[in-house]
């Protein structure tokens, strides 16, 4: 980590790079938020990724949120249900 004149830039070591395809819509979405934040597209993506992995990790199980049919009380044995 360095330090210059009150601002830090920290180097964290990258070996791994990824070749992705995006559609027209994507790109413009992107490109809008290189001009509004100044950041590279290749921070925004990292950023991005690193939520979603974050956000899975904390709450897989509401992957399955709403995919159960059935009655609002799926307790059918006794003493249960309410």
């Amino acid at each position: 980590m360095f330090a210059f004149g009150g601002f830090c830039l920290t180097m964290i070591p990258m070996s791994n790079s990824i070749t992705v395809r995006i559609t027209d819509d994507l790109n413009e979405w992107l490109e809008e938020e290189v001009r509004i934040t100044g950041l590279p597209k290749g921070r925004i993506i990292r950023e991005h990724l690193e939520s979603s992995r974050t956000r899975k990790a904390r709450k897989p199980f509401l992957d399955l949120a709403g995919s159960v049919d059935g009655a609002p009380d799926l307790s059918s044995r006794k003493g249960f249900s309410r």
